[in-house]
């Protein structure tokens, strides 16, 4: 899952531009960090506390001189480039610091600055709350829209026009200023909630102490790395400590305790933030004039609707829940085989550990063994050169970059034709304190065409891989991989776009689609051509045998339909606690994510959890998480052409950077796939992908 900061700048008004820094800003540049100049890279080594507020005192100060600039402007002498693309330009000045800021409010090993960071996105968001709410902007805009000369408008810029009239409805403009007022205040306490929603998160640290015998069937390097002096192992809740323990320990009571540890992160602080921002929900879209925030929110998506969500959500799970009860058929059976006796039931804590039985047993697949062929350093060469032949590009290692940690990694895109550099990207891939805890690519630059050229975007990966110990290396699992390519993917849309328009650039697309162009792409993680390139045993250099190959490619969909269903559960929960769910009636969030778990997952929801404090996403995609197989369904039927031409096709390959990555979302994404596939998308190769018999 993806943390993308153009969902925050979708939710506002519109979007950037960097020639039009004032001299102050320019001054303050030469020891600030993050006023750097047209195209420089950001300084990261020389940031230090106070750094970000003064950055953001001085864009928040350059914008507004760009705003009063618009609304000056007598309305016969509106075009499109003074008035619309000059909207465009405080996005870009203001973009400055906002991506950094909320990347080292993340990322920084320094509190102080972290919070700086977060804080910065704080100020800046409620400015451009502020900002959406303008009403001598709003009339500016009106103005425009409502000349000759805007009629004569075609292709981004009609729809950036149209989009922009949209958002404006979206923020109550039509209503009294006393309802303007009221969703002012009403966002602006949004966005402090989101913040203090995602920070608990991210704050939370919690510790399972287990005995030699609860770790049983972990490997040895897993062990040596948690051991206490005592003897005991500390298992804490990341993701390179927790995984492995669901799947490997042979401790059923460990694995129920560390579950529960898990599922209650966050908790019970989150409970009351996550109630508070629901309610704020109810009410913005009661003072806008819809009926639920899910209506609210895709009604400027590909769904349109909470109806088209509904039935997409009712219709998949209908299709998969058979595939689904197989393979609780074939846990039960593993579990009987294990215990003794005759099971009925297989909980959330025991899905891992017999699934990898099952893997075992029945494919004589070890996920230990697979993951010897999947060194960091090897994944991410052949992940690099899967990515460069595909899309006619070269990345380029920067030595000694200016970065936040020493783990960042920094490289430059040069496009092969014209030899040009396209843009950067960072990659910060181990685990560390109070580091954000999940994978996310994190905007750095958007692009954007300016008179002085194009702004070259960078994005920054954000991961949590096993870091190398004295031990070992860093071994991923293939799932670790397939993360890793997708978040890649997420990085690429960023870096490749040519947008003319920040509003537009990259993964500015309809939220429902953000995730398709990088979930095709995992699909490079299960192909033989690809995977030769990078799974080489880290011992011996081998790369994996075909009888491995086959036999993951055999088990590929194992389980494929409870996890398909536990999507679909993150996705009708979201909607269902903002279509009807009142916070304060008689259910709480807790009760709608029991009932919905023992309703659709198969497995029985574990007593006194709370997953819903730490599941992030209902912040971030509040009522669009939906958007995760709505999407899956369109990357499956692109990755369709690639099945046919070949995984290595560089002429599909360059068709998909020109139709869906340059473009980001000045064309609609419906448009961008028939234009790509050469016809109308299905479901068809999503759902073959799951193992289902669809011809």
């Amino acid at each position: 899952m993806q943390k993308i900061l153009f969902a925050i700048l979708l939710l506002t008004l519109s979007c950037y531009n960097l020639n039009n820094v004032r001299d102050n800003a320019i001054s303050i540049g030469k020891t600030n960090p993050f006023l750097y100049g047209f195209n420089e890279t950001i300084p990261f080594n020389d940031l230090k506390q106070g750094d970000i507020p003064e950055a953001t005192n001085a864009v928040i100060i350059d914008a507004d001189e760009i705003l009063k600039q618009i609304i000056d402007l007598a309305n016969d002498a509106r075009t499109f480039d003074n008035t619309m693309v000059r909207i465009d330009d405080i996005f870009n000045i203001i973009e400055k610091v906002w991506s950094p800021g909320y990347l080292m409010g993340s990322t920084h090993p320094n509190q102080e600055i972290r919070e700086e960071g977060l804080e910065s996105s704080r100020k800046i968001q409620k400015y451009v709350t502020d900002l959406s709410l303008n009403e001598d902007l709003y009339n500016a805009v009106l103005s425009f829209s409502n000349s000759k000369k805007s009629q004569n408008l075609s292709g981004y810029k009609k729809k950036f026009l149209n989009d922009t009239l949209l958002d404006y409805k979206r923020r109550g403009f039509g209503l009294s200023k006393e309802k303007r007022d009221m969703v002012k205040g009403i966002l602006n306490k949004l966005s402090d909630l989101g913040i203090e929603f995602s920070k608990n998160i991210s704050d939370f640290q919690d510790t399972l102490f287990v005995t030699e015998d609860e770790i049983n069937g972990l490997p040895e390097n897993y062990k040596m790395e948690r051991k206490m002096i005592d003897g005991t192992f500390a298992i804490d809740m990341s993701y390179p400590s927790y995984v492995p323990f669901m799947d490997f320990s042979i401790s059923d009571e460990a694995r129920e305790k560390l579950r529960y540890k898990f599922q209650n992160r966050a908790a019970p602080i989150n409970l009351n933030v996550l109630n508070n921002i629901i309610r704020k929900r109810r009410e913005l879209v009661s003072v806008l004039g819809y009926s639920t925030y899910a209506e609210y929110r895709t009604e400027d998506r590909m769904a349109k609707n909470p109806n088209n969500v509904w039935e997409f959500e009712n219709d998949l799970r209908d299709k998969v829940r058979p595939k689904a009860e197989q393979d609780i058929k074939e846990m039960l059976k593993m579990k009987a085989k294990t215990t003794g006796e005759n099971e009925t039931t297989i909980y959330s804590w025991e899905a891992g550990y017999y699934e990898n039985l099952i893997l075992k047993d029945n494919f004589q697949l070890d996920q230990e063994e697979v993951r010897q062929y999947f060194e960091f350093n090897n994944v991410t060469n052949g992940l690099f050169t899967v990515y460069q032949e595909l899309f006619n590009i070269t990345f380029r290692k920067i030595n000694k970059p200016s970065v936040w940690h020493e783990d960042v990694l920094m490289y430059e895109v040069f496009d092969n034709d014209s030899k040009e550099l396209i843009g950067r990207f960072y990659l910060d891939m181990f685990p560390r304190a109070n580091k954000y805890g999940h994978a996310a690519a994190f905007s750095v630059t958007i692009g954007k065409m300016t008179k002085s050229g194009y702004t070259k975007p960078a994005t920054a990966l954000v991961c949590n891989f096993p870091k190398p110990t004295e031990y070992q290396p860093s071994l991923l699992t293939h799932d670790n991989v397939e993360t890793y390519f997708h978040e890649f993917g997420h990085l690429v849309h960023g870096v490749l776009t040519l947008s003319p328009l920040m509003y537009y650039a990259g993964t500015a697309v309809a939220r429902d689609f953000v995730e398709a162009p990088s979930q095709m792409l995992e699909n490079w993680v299960w192909e033989k051509e690809s995977l030769a390139l990078f799974a080489k045993h880290y011992k011996t250099n081998e790369v994996i045998p075909d009888e491995l190959l086959d036999k993951m490619l055999a088990a590929k969909n194992v389980n494929s339909g409870t996890k398909a269903l536990q999507q679909i559960y993150y996705g009708v929960l979201d909607f269902t606690l903002h279509s009807d769910f009142d916070p304060d009636g008689d259910k709480t969030t807790t009760d709608i994510v029991a009932s919905l778990q023992n309703e659709i997952t198969l497995y029985p929801y574990q007593e006194g959890t709370h997953k819903e404090a730490s599941f992030g996403h209902l912040n971030g995609y509040g009522a669009a998480y939906y958007g995760y197989k709505w999407s899956e369904v369109y990357a499956q039927d692109m990755f369709s052409i690639f099945e046919e031409k070949g995984v290595m096709n560089k002429e599909q390959g360059m068709r998909y950077r020109k139709i869906i990555l340059e473009k980001g979302g000045t064309e609609d994404p419906l448009s961008l796939v028939k234009e790509f596939l050469g016809r109308e998308p299905n479901s068809n190769a999503f759902l073959r992908n799951m193992g289902l018999n669809i011809r």
